[in-house]
């Protein structure tokens, strides 16, 4: 990589100092060299609130100002009272003494037993900038020593990850790559939202954004007359639009409730065998599933009623709506965190064939129509540069949500994908970048996995679970403290993010930590080139630069982008049709699937052997629901994404902390379940099953399914050891709730909502939550 002469520093440029985060750009306003607001980006009409959430925790009491290192590992090494994670005190030491001991516990563990030994954790959500990624600066320090155990797929859609692979190829060019909105707005009849079309949902974009557009969309798309049918539990998962219905079958029967909508197409002739035909493979399969000739029973909206609870004329009325003018099919991302998780996508794909829609204007399907800011948006196609991650010569790997599972069983076997695996014996984690105890399933399950490694190493910048879990704590800066480049080809707005104020206490950008212990290490220029992190930033931006300018856009030189702050690529002028060039010509625009068409059924799949993912969509009972007959807790637990924080980001901020009541979240609860356990508006309820308990809020509300009850995630963990309350959380964290059982041996993604609990009012004296308090801290004379 060439050197470069680093840009002006921003204190020399006469505007608004400007960053990005994952929900959304904002001016920073300071006073005396600290940060006390961020007002809205100038281009954004409809700007988030989240972001303001980190001025008043920046240099506040949760903020982890040195190196830190837990009591009792520093006294007795690796492995020592590793049930004290999150329990323990830590000691301030020097950086000098922190990258001596992670160095020298890394090469331990590389020497004893090997790379595949280390587990490298991280999540693309820390930061927006297009350097100071956590997960690429962590990937390439780990590669530059030898490699790591690495996770496959996201929490946030797994199952649909690996399943639209199998039917339509390469997900990650669909994804982002979907039906515009202008499309639908121009062209739409009927709009059908399994799992809703949640707005709140669409205030983040992955890698920053420029200007919210989600709301501004759907409000176009009802004014121009589309009518919306929202399939979901919650009546707000679909804007309030004049021109909506609200369907709520049970949770975890949308797979039921879509093949019954597909036996009605089929039989009733709504369906195109031509376009079948041409554009796919196996529907004949399907059919004789769908008809009962595979199984003996047939899959009729009366048999599909019983599962859903659904009138079977509703469903019969809804298939005849979809056929009788241009209609969009979306399943969100939330549909895939069910047991069973693959096939929702699976069979909005296969709805859409049926119905003659897919590469049609606002036609055929969707997958997660405002799941982010960026989904159904014009986008020029380009490719910019990423910091470079080297490669990882370790072959060892697990699906995303399986962390647990290796943990507790190493040497253990795990089915994914069509491979028959082995979990790794990880003697190691090193996390930067995301938190495990948001994320993940069943916490106090992975709390008692998370006390089996020998050393738990993170770079994090707050005191959150994570953190107080850790043995190493490096304190790592945040986005306002370091200057980077909001550059992501899934928005159009380019952001210069400028270092708007000094780190924190001994806070270092996660570049300069690896370097630091690269450099213990022996390793120095093989991480870092020789380059500082403006000269890679530089590198970076020239390289996507000239990507860029290969595409025929022009885009302005890094020291122009710095002086004024931001730039704007123009948009495409013609709306986008998912799969219209597959359409148009199936023969020169074939899909990367084996057959080269959409695949209904899937010979390779099938190849697989899998009881639970079989070749063709199917409905098969989950674990956990409500028309299950045996001893099961009355009420399913929805736990979708926070309307107030990114994940658990910031929830100790004024923003999300502003909607709590009494330090807790609300849950939302039908009326009828509420005067059936005597619980009124406000009490304080406790949720509980078999796996953990936690407290909330009640709000009643006609807006949620009847034996239904909405706790929304990102509240931050907060254990507490009590034996009237086994796997209590203090907070309202629905994760301790939640089962961590894989989707299928195909994808093994996160199933979450697949959970069922039962409330009820809490009339005891509430502990104390000390989810933001940072443990007890010892601090040497140095």
């Amino acid at each position: 990589m060439p050197h470069n002469e680093m840009p002006k520093p921003m204190a020399e440029v006469d505007r608004e100092l400007l960053t990005s985060t994952h929900w959304g750009a904002y001016e920073v306003e300071l006073t005396d060299g600290k940060v006390t607001d961020l007002r809205p980006f100038s281009d954004d009409a409809d700007p988030s609130p989240i972001g303001r959430g980190i001025v008043d925790v920046l240099d506040g009491s949760t903020r982890i100002k040195a190196p830190m290192i837990r009591k009792s590992w520093l006294e007795g090494g690796p492995g020592t009272a590793t049930d004290q994670r999150g329990a323990d005190s830590f000691v301030e030491v020097t950086w000098q003494e922190a990258e001596k001991l992670v160095a020298a516990e890394l090469n331990r563990v590389r020497q004893d037993f090997g790379n595949q030994a280390i587990f490298g954790g991280s999540y693309g959500w820390a930061s927006a900038g297009r350097f100071h990624h956590a997960q690429s600066q962590l990937k390439r320090f780990l590669n530059t020593i030898g490699g790591f155990t690495k996770s496959y797929n996201s929490y946030s859609l797994a199952a649909g990850e690996v399943i639209v692979n199998h039917v339509i190829g390469d997900f990650r060019q669909h994804i982002y790559n979907q039906t515009s909105w202008q499309s639908i707005i121009e062209n739409t009849d009927l709009f059908v939202a399994f799992g809703g079309v949640p707005l709140k949902n669409g205030q983040i974009g992955q890698g920053g954004l420029g200007r919210h557009g989600q709301a501004e969309a759907m409000r176009a798309a009802g004014q121009a007359g589309v009518e919306f049918v929202n399939i979901s539990p919650l009546r707000s998962d679909v804007a309030a639009l004049a021109n909506t219905t609200w369907l709520a079958p049970r949770p975890s029967t949308d797979t039921a409730l879509m093949i019954a909508l597909a036996h009605t197409l089929l039989v009733e002739n709504l369906h195109d065998p031509a376009f079948l035909a041409r554009y796919t493979t196996g529907f004949e399969r399907f059919a004789d599933y769908l008809t009962g000739q595979a199984d003996g029973i047939e899959k009729s909206a009366e048999w599909a009623a019983g599962i859903c609870d659904l009138p079977a004329a509703e469903i019969r009325h809804l298939a005849r709506r979809m056929a009788a003018g241009r209609t969009m099919i979306s399943a969100s991302w939330s549909m895939t965190r069910q047991d069973h998780g693959e096939q929702p996508f699976w069979l909005a794909i296969t709805l859409a064939a049926m119905l003659d829609q897919i590469g049609l204007p606002g036609g055929g399907f969707g997958m997660g129509y405002s799941a982010v800011n960026t989904v159904g948006f014009e986008m020029t196609a380009l490719s910019y540069q990423a910091f470079p991650q080297g490669e990882n010569p370790v072959a060892a790997f697990i699906p995303v949500a399986r962390i647990a599972d290796m943990l507790l069983q190493p040497g253990g076997a795990f089915d994914y994908n069509g491979q028959s695996q082995t979990y790794p014996d990880i003697r190691l984690v090193y996390w930067a970048g995301g938190n495990p105890f948001h994320h993940h399933q069943d916490l106090n399950r992975l709390r008692k996995a998370w006390a089996k490694p020998d050393t738990i190493i993170v770079n994090e910048w707050c005191w959150n679970a994570l953190a107080k879990h850790a043995d190493i704590v490096l304190p790592c800066t945040t986005h306002l403290e370091r200057q980077d480049i909001a550059l992501t080809n899934s928005d159009p707005y380019i952001v210069s993010m400028d270092q708007a104020t000094a780190p924190t206490g001994q806070a270092r950008d996660d570049y300069a930590i690896f370097s630091g212990i690269a450099a213990q290490m022996g390793v120095a220029e093989a991480f870092t080139e020789g380059c500082s992190a403006g000269e890679w930033q530089q590198w970076i931006y020239d390289q996507s630069q000239l990507s860029a300018k290969t595409a025929g856009v022009d885009l302005p030189d890094l020291a122009q982008l710095r002086a004024v702050g931001w730039h704007k690529i123009d948009l495409p002028e013609t709306p986008h049709v998912m799969l219209q060039d597959f359409r148009d010509d199936p023969v020169a625009h074939p899909l990367n699937t084996p057959s080269g068409l959409i695949e209904i059924f899937s010979a390779t799949i099938a190849g697989f052997g899998y009881d639970d993912c079989p070749g063709h969509p199917a409905w098969m009972e989950p674990r956990e629901w409500l028309g299950a007959n045996d001893d099961h807790p009355p009420l399913h637990l929805i736990s979708n994404q926070p309307a107030q924080k990114l994940h658990s980001q910031l929830d100790h901020g004024a923003v999300s902390r502003a909607a709590k009541i009494k330090g807790l979240e609300v849950v939302l609860v039908h009326p009828d379940d509420a005067a059936a356990r005597g619980i009124s508006d406000g009490d304080v309820i406790e949720l509980f099953n078999a796996r953990g308990r936690c407290f909330g809020i009640a709000a009643l509300s006609h807006d949620i399914r009847p034996h239904v009850v909405r706790l929304s995630t990102g509240a931050w963990f907060d254990p507490a050891p009590d034996p009237d309350r086994p796997g209590l959380c203090k907070h309202s964290n629905p994760n301790v709730l939640t089962d961590d059982h894989g989707t299928s041996r195909l994808a093994q993604g996160p199933t979450a909502h697949s959970c069922l609990v039962d409330i009820a009012r809490f009339t005891g004296t509430l502990p104390k939550i000390t989810a933001f308090d940072p443990p007890e801290i010892i601090k040497r004379n140095m």
